[in-house]
């Protein structure tokens, strides 16, 4: 007779499983909600209706869209329409729209949560509160990573707390709040035509997310789930017809702006790709990277074509935050952890060799503690760094020729994680720990204006 241990080992290590699927409790928190928002929430959320179906709302999510007709009777997976619209019929289904249809695991998990009386145990503390009909209130300014001119002057995409707050870049005041699923906004990049937005953010080790949004209406054109964790770095190709970011799972991605479809796909990055750029033409990509790096892509191969800094060891001081191209040429500003800015050839003119710097052209004097964010001025005569150390933070203006310190933008009070120059090159607007948008001129750094970027409790501001 076999021991009772032998029996328990035949039971632990054999394939079949030791209960049947449908005693399995299905979560919907656990299990359900993770598979509607890769697949689903996109299209179905409060910014972006569509058949006038919200899939983030619980209760919306329950009654269904345009059709009438229940999207979930708890209990009845067969008279659900949820089930009928995502269960394929010659390898297609209805939903999701345009992708591949759910996996059986997936569908199996749907149904059984059904059957199960399709309860709600979402904790409190992680129930959706904001949307573009209650928008967040702050009580105090939020750490701010993220500040765009709009391409005419007149706007400036800041960062809020899930959302991106359109501000007229006078001062006075908000032209539109654009409330998305992201709790967190890593970037707003205007289309080089001024006519779209795209935002990298996403909600910390649980979704990244690209929104497209249309700027004169203010509407959501699209929202992707991307990896599990934030995205960074979005930019635009020159011709406004791709974008491109940086994830947290070490790869960079480039979609249509049109359609959101994924054209570009790779894994180069040993750590987050945390900002992306264009060449002049569009038939590359650079990403840089906590791991150190920045590296080359071709966009229509993806493939990894170069590493353009240095890859000797202890060539380059921590990670790399942010990069910028040259208005006009193939060249890269970069800045990071070691806080001095740097300017790079794009492409190699001649062969690798270890120990080299090649791509180098020039590196301007550090700043204190790390760089977050570089610009070139439109005319590339200037070049803008903005720093963060020890609770303070500074922005420093260098020739971009000869790469000396020009003068130190006044006013600064904290932290700076986003630095602009306006199109015409006058003003450099930035924003940073304080939640404060500020807006100094170029001219001399003397500091021309500053407002908060969100409406705080009791602030009356203009919407118009």
């Amino acid at each position: 007779m076999p021991s009772k241990l032998f029996v328990f080992a035949l039971l632990l290590f054999s394939s079949a499983p030791l209960f049947a699927e449908e005693e399995r409790t299905v979560s919907y928190y656990r299990d359900v909600r993770p598979i509607l928002q890769a697949n689903c929430q996109g299209c179905h959320q409060p910014a972006k209706q569509g058949g006038e179906y919200v899939m983030t709302d619980f209760a919306k999510l329950i009654a269904g869209g345009e059709s009438g007709e229940a999207a979930i009777v708890p209990g009845k997976p067969d008279e659900s329409s949820l089930v009928a619209q995502t269960t394929p019929t010659d390898g297609k289904a209805d939903m999701p729209k345009g992708k591949p249809p759910l996996s059986e695991a997936d569908r199996q998990t749907l149904s059984l949560w059904i059957s199960q009386g399709a309860k709600d145990d979402t904790p409190e503390s992680a129930r959706p509160i904001f949307d573009q009909d209650h928008p967040p209130i702050y009580s105090m300014p939020p750490v701010l990573t993220s500040i765009e001119y709009s391409p005419d002057g007149g706007l400036l995409a800041v960062s809020g707390y899930h959302e991106v707050l359109l501000q007229h870049a006078d001062g006075s005041g908000i032209a539109k709040r654009l409330v998305g699923m992201s709790e967190r906004i890593e970037s707003a990049r205007f289309s080089p035509n001024g006519e779209k937005l795209v935002v990298a953010g996403g909600s910390p080790g649980r979704l990244g997310e690209l929104q497209m949004w249309d700027v004169k209406s203010g509407e959501l054109s699209f929202s992707i789930p991307v990896s599990y964790d934030t995205i960074y770095g979005g930019s635009w190709s020159p011709d406004g017809k791709q974008v491109a970011v940086g994830c947290g799972d070490n790869t960079v991605r480039v979609f249509s702006a049109e359609t959101g479809e994924q054209q570009l796909f790779n894994g180069a990055h040993e750590d987050w790709a945390l900002d992306t750029t264009f060449s002049k033409d569009g038939s590359h990509l650079v990403s840089v990277s906590r791991d150190m790096t920045m590296k080359l892509y071709e966009v229509k191969t993806e493939r990894f074509i170069d590493n353009i800094t240095s890859i000797t060891p202890g060539a380059l001081k921590g990670g790399i935050v942010s990069v910028m191209r040259h208005p006009t040429e193939d060249q890269l500003l970069i800045g990071g952890a070691d806080g001095a800015p740097k300017i790079y050839k794009m492409f190699r003119e001649k062969d690798r060799k270890i120990g080299d710097d090649f791509n180098l052209i020039r590196a301007f004097p550090a700043l204190p503690g790390r760089v977050y964010d570089v610009a070139f001025s439109p005319d590339a005569k200037l070049v803008a760094a903005g720093s963060s150390k020890d609770q303070t933070g500074e922005i420093h203006l260098f020739d971009a020729a000869d790469g000396k310190l020009l003068r130190q933008m006044e006013g600064q009070h904290g932290p700076v994680y986003s630095i602009a120059f306006s199109p015409d090159g006058k003003e450099l607007a930035s924003v940073g720990f304080d939640g404060v948008i500020r807006i100094n001129k170029v001219e001399d750094g003397s500091l021309v204006r500053e407002f908060s970027a969100v409406p705080l409790t009791g602030q009356t501001v203009s919407t118009n």
